[in-house]
């Protein structure tokens, strides 16, 4: 979807409504993705402003309430880890090598459920994301989160 740099978000958006046409997945995340990384940078920058060690930056997506078809990204960094959550993404910033580590992605309720339903008949390229899906299910990130926040031994 290509988008001309003078439109708002919100021209487009209900240009698209207007339309009828629906935005594929494919094409909502190649558009979001061209400012990723920038952002993941300017998280990281502020984290190493704001905090001496280690931390975590939290990426949330959040669908619009007026724009339904519009998704947006917020970046965040914190000390603690997140409790894990729907429409997250956790990495953790360590300090002493200067490196992110990536933790977990967890996707909206509504795939985390069809993930559940059909991880069996899922291509093998999506055995991250459906091993993410179930962790977040029976607690295993819980768990991790609280190791890495201290909380358990």
């Amino acid at each position: 979807m290509s988008m001309n740099s003078r439109e708002t978000v919100g021209k487009v958006a209900q240009d698209l409504i207007i339309k009828d046409e629906k935005v594929t997945p494919t094409e909502q995340m190649m558009e979001s993705l061209s400012d990723y990384d920038k952002n993941i940078y300017e998280a990281i920058d502020r984290g190493k402003k704001d905090f001496a060690g280690d931390f975590f930056v939290v990426v949330l997506t959040k669908r619009e309430k007026l724009l339904p078809n519009v998704l947006r990204n917020y970046f965040t960094v914190r000390l603690s880890c997140p409790t894990p959550n729907y429409d997250q993404t956790v990495y953790q910033y360590i300090h002493k090598n200067d490196a992110l580590e990536f933790l977990w992605t967890i996707p909206d309720r509504y795939i985390c459920n069809f993930i559940k339903e059909h991880c069996m008949e899922l291509p093998p390229e999506q055995k991250q994301l459906i091993q993410f899906v179930l962790d977040f299910a029976d607690g295993t990130l819980m768990q991790k989160a609280m190791v890495l926040n201290k909380e358990i031994v």
